[in-house]
């Protein structure tokens, strides 16, 4: 296979786009095994060695489609070498005693320098990814791309609603456990993805949040909670966070305490008297008999996010 008279588009993005992006990250901008010659044969070189399932799945992916100029192994593309640098020192013979000379290799656990690894994958992602990325937490704590992606499989597993939480897992345990919880959003059941509500490639939006706040996160699918409404209980409209706990609770409605207990971490006394409510019940027993009865402040004020109705001011209707 003759090597072609010019670096496609992608590489050449590469090229220019790699010594910012690295000096950016931090990290030395040559490349392992830069300035070798690239291998005769092309992928047919590497194949000669690397032909286990893990690697020849690549041939079912987007980036090996010869037939799109815009992929590795497009009209005129460098095939493998094109993510993993030249490989003609690689690929030749060594003397006895000598080491192989290393390519780019990805991974959470490999050699190769985060933002090397990184400035390859954005070379070409450049539209979709590095907008953001510099401005997100993942690159502030030197995650790489192929920390959650797998570009050599067919079936990326950070792409399919079922599979992907598996994969933030292996970062965010705490989350797991949360979402572990009796009640708790449908992630477990695969009917809704951590980038439902979260942007992984980096946003201006706190909690890298795939809309401007929380609640605007929550109205996708909460849309009747939107309002508005002629009657507003006020920490709704600020962030629905302050009552609820996003991933998960204990607590039906998930939210972070039970009634009176959350409208108590706000309500001391407003309208009529109220007593603190703990779990030995309420001091004294000096609570009329109806509260001691109901145990509950949403059971007569049901309306919690707001009311429309004309005499809805308290919430109750």
């Amino acid at each position: 296979m003759k090597l072609p008279q010019a670096l496609p588009r992608g590489l050449l993005l590469i090229g220019l786009g790699l010594g910012p992006m690295l000096a950016f990250a931090g990290v030395p901008e040559k490349a392992p095994n830069a300035g070798a010659p690239y291998s005769a044969k092309g992928a047919d070189t590497c194949l000669s060695c690397h032909d286990d399932p893990e690697v020849v799945d690549v041939f079912h992916t987007a980036h090996a489609q010869p037939n799109d100029a815009r992929t590795p192994f497009g009209k005129g593309g460098l095939q493998c070498e094109a993510c993993h640098g030249p490989g003609g020192n690689h690929a030749k013979r060594v003397k006895k005693g000598e080491s192989r000379p290393s390519m780019i290799k990805f991974g959470r656990t490999a050699a190769t320098p985060v933002g090397v690894q990184n400035a390859m994958c954005l070379g070409c992602h450049e539209q979709t990814a590095v907008a953001n990325w510099h401005m997100g937490p993942h690159d502030v704590n030197n995650v790489s791309c192929a920390a959650c992606h797998d570009s050599h499989k067919a079936k990326d597993a950070v792409l399919a609603r079922a599979t992907q939480p598996d994969v933030c897992y292996t970062c965010h345990v705490a989350e797991r456990s949360q979402f572990q919880k009796v009640y708790a959003h449908p992630v477990r059941q695969g009917k809704l993805a951590c980038s439902d509500c979260h942007a992984p490639h980096g946003t201006v939006a706190q909690k890298q949040l795939v809309r401007a706040t929380v609640n605007d996160t929550c109205y996708e699918c909460h849309a009747e909670k939107r309002g508005p409404l002629l009657w507003e209980h006020q920490p709704v409209t600020e962030d629905c966070s302050t009552c609820h706990a996003p991933h998960g609770s204990s607590n039906p409605g998930m939210v972070k305490q039970r009634g009176p207990l959350l409208c108590q971490s706000c309500h001391s006394q407003q309208g009529h008297p109220s007593f603190g409510y703990g779990p030995s019940g309420l001091p004294g027993n000096a609570a009329p008999a109806t509260a001691l009865a109901l145990g509950n402040c949403m059971n007569c004020h049901s309306q919690v996010h707001g009311s429309n109705h004309p005499s809805g001011s308290s919430l109750t209707r």
